[in-house]
């Protein structure tokens, strides 16, 4: 599902401990690390496709997490140009993301990363909050730094520092 302007409807997750710390897994047999995220389908609600992603993803469902919030608009990037596919109808040239703030509720031996007859991640790990900012894939770093300062006074309220280099 794309919509007019060519995006794709996706969720992303920023999974917290109780120290702050947020989840950052590993793509499977890949070198490159992401927050769990992924496409929303025609008859979903975000929430659903949240839900949906985290099971997925990491083998966690509904009540091993609790739903601290939501960012209250889309947030989108463009794919970089060697990543559009010219030949697919209609071209999607990135992705608009609801992204969703969650607290691990249960033990982290819940995580389970081969739960999906498809895996998209092979390892993970707790890192720190801005951690992800700066090592994200490049195209994806300003939804990162943007998703990451809207949910962060949900995350951790006591804390007001902005991401590294603004």
């Amino acid at each position: 599902m794309i919509d007019p302007d060519g995006f794709r409807p996706n969720v992303g997750i920023i999974l917290c401990n109780d120290a702050g710390q947020v989840f950052w897994a590993k793509r499977i047999n890949q070198d490159a690390w992401q927050f769990p995220q992924g496409g929303i389908r025609q008859d979903e609600s975000h929430l659903d496709a949240m839900y949906r992603e985290l099971q997925e993803e990491t083998g966690l469902k509904p009540h091993h997490v609790e739903v601290i919030g939501v960012t209250k608009r889309w947030l989108r990037y463009r794919l970089p140009r060697r990543l559009i596919r010219r030949h697919s109808s209609p071209i999607c040239i990135g992705q608009k993301q609801r992204w969703y703030a969650l607290r691990l509720i249960t033990k982290e031996s819940k995580v389970r990363l081969d739960e999906s007859e498809t895996p998209e991640f092979d390892g993970w790990r707790w890192v720190d909050y801005w951690y992800p900012s700066d090592k994200v894939v490049s195209f994806k770093r300003k939804v990162y730094r943007r998703a990451l300062k809207e949910l962060m006074p949900l995350i951790k309220p006591q804390e007001t520092a902005s991401p590294p280099g603004g």
